[in-house]
């Protein structure tokens, strides 16, 4: 281990310091307010660390051979609301008019590659089609996720009644843009036991958090810490791309922690917190000190609790080691998955067209019966011949475990931080918890969501954990930010994707419009006379659309909802003629 990515060992120290005037004045984020030697002692050893200096290009000043200027359309070729992907001739833009202005930034949603002109526009913002991250039409800026990375804007000018683009060739390529940031020019205050800020955790909402903070003009240290091996990378493709490589999944590569010293400790764990002297414990002996604490240490899957459990071919996802392990045992031999879960349904169809089987188990008759209800469940279940086995001895070669999850917290059950009888980590709609200084976020919290009444809730989805970075980074800088986001998930099998939005926990009943048996639907979830969830499949962007209403605190009722199956795609009223429903 080495570098700034693990327990440092001794080596030169470069630093590059590059500060905004205003962050000069921020000695409250200090846990000393002055200064000490870079030399860092840990048991009377002197240790260093080394950041090494790959400038990640953010906003890069263009050479004028970089530039590209096309006419793209008369003024009257759109009206306001439309969008339209135009061609540069090398690249494409998305071209939107509203409020009687236009505006051009990058076509390609920087997640997954969507194209936006597919998603929904709605009061200064586009929605992707696909995972729902938002931006900023006039800056580019992502404002809900997924996703790390904000769109590039373009200049747009009138001339003659002609619409214009001048844009960078670079920009128009990659469809991406890292917002500026800030780097710590403080790190000489701290020893190696000393943090300012110290995350728990290298998820995605670790890593959103760090990354805010940095955006905001935060100049001094951050240090996640995590027990993987790994820089934080795309969970989610752990059962949907199983035979990923690390480096291929990578939130960010290397270069980019170092460029904007965001340290991170790898394959270490902590195993206690002293939140009355601010002190993390590792398992290993090591402690840290930390002015403001992060703990964003997600999900343990749960284990099996019979007999076998623990022989070499019973596995959890959980690494991409994991992953990568089950593809290659798995290959032309005979598979059990244990659970129906997401994991588990996405890993029997990544596994069906490599195993010689796949059988899945599971209690429930239909998959998802709790989540999507038992229509929609049965129709998952036409993707593929997947027989639901129980009470049977079934032979295998491979078995993957997917019976759900626990939140990682254990570690924090003597801490005094308020822990809810389930392991959850109880925050307030800023992701603070019951102890000043101390907040948290992803998968292992429940918070207040505003699409149900401010009810404490767990979401672990991929989405809300990077809103829940976000909030957290910005309320470490006292900027009073709350919560109010919509949540928005996905799973793909058998080359489908079913899309979801909204909060369906308790729902009474599923109004549906389409075709379950062709898997062309769409499903609104009710609870009383309220559209509380929506869940789609080939019917883009309908999830979109119903996510942008609820954001936007509006309600939808199920009579509504109702008279739109009723009338089919002809509807031209209400709450929905305003999604703009119209013609589905």
């Amino acid at each position: 281990m080495g570098g700034c990515f693990s327990k440092p060992k001794p080596v030169e120290v470069k630093i590059e310091v590059v500060i905004p005037e205003k962050e000069r004045s921020k000695e409250e984020m200090s846990p000393n307010g002055k200064a000490s030697p870079l030399i860092y002692k840990v048991n009377g050893t002197a240790r260093h660390y080394h950041l090494e200096e790959h400038p990640v290009a953010s906003n890069p000043y263009h050479h004028p051979k970089d530039l590209v200027e096309a006419s793209v359309c008369h003024v009257k070729d759109l009206e306001n609301g439309q969008m339209r992907e135009v061609d540069l001739g090398c690249g494409k833009a998305l071209l939107i008019k509203e409020g009687g202005e236009f505006h051009a930034v990058g076509h390609k949603c920087p997640h997954y590659g969507a194209p936006l002109v597919k998603g929904v526009l709605s009061k200064g913002r586009v929605r992707c089609p696909w995972h729902g991250a938002c931006f900023n039409i006039s800056t580019g800026d992502i404002e809900d996720f997924p996703g790390l990375d904000s769109l590039p804007r373009f200049q747009v000018k009138i001339e003659k009644e002609k619409v214009y683009i001048r844009a960078s060739k670079q920009a128009l390529q990659t469809q991406r843009r890292t917002k500026m940031m800030a780097k710590c020019i403080s790190l000489s205050n701290y020893s190696l036991s000393s943090t300012n800020v110290l995350i728990i955790g290298a998820g995605a909402a670790g890593l959103v958090c760090a990354e805010t903070l940095r955006q905001e003009g935060f100049s001094d240290r951050i240090v996640m810490c995590t027990m993987d091996r790994h820089l934080p990378y795309d969970r989610p493709k752990l059962s949907k791309s199983m035979d990923s490589h690390p480096e291929q999944i990578a939130l960010r590569p290397k270069e980019f922690f170092c460029t904007y010293d965001i340290e991170v400790l790898t394959e270490m764990q902590v195993a206690a917190v002293d939140v009355k002297n601010k002190v993390a414990m590792f398992k290993d002996g090591f402690k840290m000190e930390y002015n403001k604490l992060l703990v964003a240490t997600g999900n343990t899957p749960k284990a099996l609790s019979c007999k076998g459990k623990e022989v070499e071919n019973v596995f959890n996802i959980r690494t991409p080691e994991d992953a990568n392990r089950v593809v290659k045992l798995a290959t032309s031999k005979n598979v059990i998955i244990v659970g129906a879960s997401f994991l588990g349904m996405e890993v029997a169809a990544y596994l069906a067209e490599r195993a010689h089987s796949v059988s899945l188990v599971e209690l429930e008759e239909v998959p998802f019966k709790k989540f999507f209800g038992e229509r929609v469940g049965r129709a998952v279940m036409k993707l593929k011949e997947v027989v639901l086995k129980s009470g049977k001895v079934l032979r295998a070669d491979v078995c993957v475990v997917g019976v759900g999850a626990v939140p990682a917290t254990g570690f924090l059950k003597q801490s005094g931080i308020n822990i809810d009888s389930k392991g959850f980590i109880v925050v307030n709609k800023m992701m603070q918890t019951n102890i000043p200084g101390v907040f948290a976020a992803g998968d292992a919290v429940t918070f207040p969501l505003a699409l149900r009444n401010n009810k404490k809730v767990n979401v672990p989805h991929w989405q809300m954990a990077h809103m829940h970075g976000r909030v957290a980074a910005q309320n470490m800088l006292a900027h009073g930010m709350e919560i109010n986001t919509v949540p928005y998930l996905w799973t793909a099998m058998f080359g489908k994707s079913i899309r979801y939005a909204g909060h369906g926990e308790g729902f009474d009943d599923v109004v549906i419009q389409g075709d379950l048996d062709e898997l062309k639907f769409v499903a609104f979830y009710t609870k009383s006379d309220e559209v509380v969830a929506v869940a789609s499949m080939n019917y883009d962007p309908i999830v979109s659309k119903v996510a942008e209403v609820l954001a936007a605190g509006r309600t939808i009722r199920k009579r509504d909802v109702e008279l739109f199956v009723r009338h089919s795609k002809y509807v031209r009223f209400g709450v929905l003629g305003a999604l703009g429903m119209k013609g589905w």
